[in-house]
């Protein structure tokens, strides 16, 4: 039993420690200041001018929400925003705060001109949300205090505060909650070069240099997204450690490429397997999301939130009232002849 306890408290220990160097690495990569952060030049031009005003007016800021994809630097950009401030920020996710007293707790703790950043802000429950509506207009919670008969509310103050949201799903934000920030921009993907200097900037932090092919080529597989591309970018440095390379080639980014099953447009296995089932098992459709999804062997929510995002904005698929249907890029992609094309041979 003794040993067993052991096992058990080397593997927390050992997954604590995978945990801790992951964030670890995602800190490491994360532009401190404006000057380095890459990219969304129009959200980051509006956000530098708005925190150069409230600092000249010894001012809080305004609050923010920022919306858009993963992993494109919704996050980061809430770190700049508290760190050109000088200020401290308080960061949460809208599933960890279950009930009010766990937003209250967190309000009553911050100081003067703290930034309360709140990820996932669309996953906040209506009774949690409801304590931010006086929160962000008035700087004070409601909270009701006993229960039945005796029940009595009681106002508390809380200290100016800049709430920073960040959501993937900003239509799952109530009106009242959206309208009270005010500042909400959409941040949108990265072109293919953003992404290029994203990557050329990352390996130099890594300690590994990257030939300009060879980051140009990883870029066009990043699926524009920095956080997708930061995460190449360190396998490819590790493909190129064990190659016995100092550099990123072209050659070892092709190789690793190749070893994730990743091609030359940024779809990974799922994406493939989708592709080529669609066109060779169901001749382009339109076939049902349920069908496919038994085809593949995947839950329908895996298709429609993972897979199929992807092949939509880079025009493989569409989805039709009849189900889902390969585009002409489809079949080219997946190396498979349309019916008519295979019609007009015979």
């Amino acid at each position: 039993m003794a040993i067993e306890e052991q096992f058990a408290g080397d593997e927390k220990m050992m997954s604590a420690e995978a945990e801790k160097s992951a964030t670890a690495y995602e800190n490491e990569l994360r532009p401190k200041d404006f000057s380095s952060y890459i990219g969304q030049t129009q959200v980051k031009e509006n956000l530098m001018l708005f925190t150069r005003a409230a600092r000249d007016r010894g001012d809080t800021l305004d609050h923010s929400l920022l919306y858009g994809p993963p992993g494109i630097g919704k996050t980061t950009l809430c770190l700049i925003l508290a760190e050109e401030m000088g200020a401290q920020m308080r960061q949460t996710s809208g599933p960890a705060m279950e009930k009010p007293g766990d937003l209250a707790a967190i309000l009553t703790n911050l100081n003067e001109g703290d930034f309360l950043f709140i990820d996932e802000i669309h996953r906040l429950r209506t009774q949690v949300e409801e304590v931010l509506y006086t929160a962000m207009e008035d700087f004070a919670i409601d909270l009701v205090v006993g229960k039945g008969p005796s029940a009595r509310t009681m106002r508390l103050a809380v200290p100016r505060f800049t709430l920073l949201g960040a959501t993937t799903m900003a239509s799952r934000l109530s009106n009242p909650l959206r309208d009270r920030f005010g500042h909400v921009a959409r941040l949108r993907y990265y072109e293919p070069d953003e992404i290029q200097q994203i990557l050329l900037r990352s390996a130099k932090i890594l300690g590994v240099e990257i030939a300009p092919d060879a980051a140009a080529h990883l870029a066009r597989c990043s699926r524009r997204t920095p956080r997708i591309a930061n995460r190449l970018v360190r396998r490819m440095r590790d493909f190129a450690q064990m190659a016995g390379e100092n550099t990123i080639t072209e050659a070892v980014v092709a190789d690793g490429l190749n070893r994730l099953h990743i091609d030359p447009r940024g779809l990974d296995w799922s994406d493939q397997q989708y592709l080529k089932t669609l066109c060779e098992t169901f001749n382009g459709g339109a076939v049902g999301l349920s069908t496919i999804a038994a085809a593949l062997g995947e839950d329908e929510a895996t298709i429609e939130d993972m897979i199929e995002p992807f092949l939509i904005r880079e025009g493989f698929l569409q989805k039709t009232p009849r189900g889902r249907v390969a585009t002409d890029a489809a079949w080219q992609h997946a190396g498979v002849t349309p019916p008519a094309r295979q019609n007009t041979l015979m």
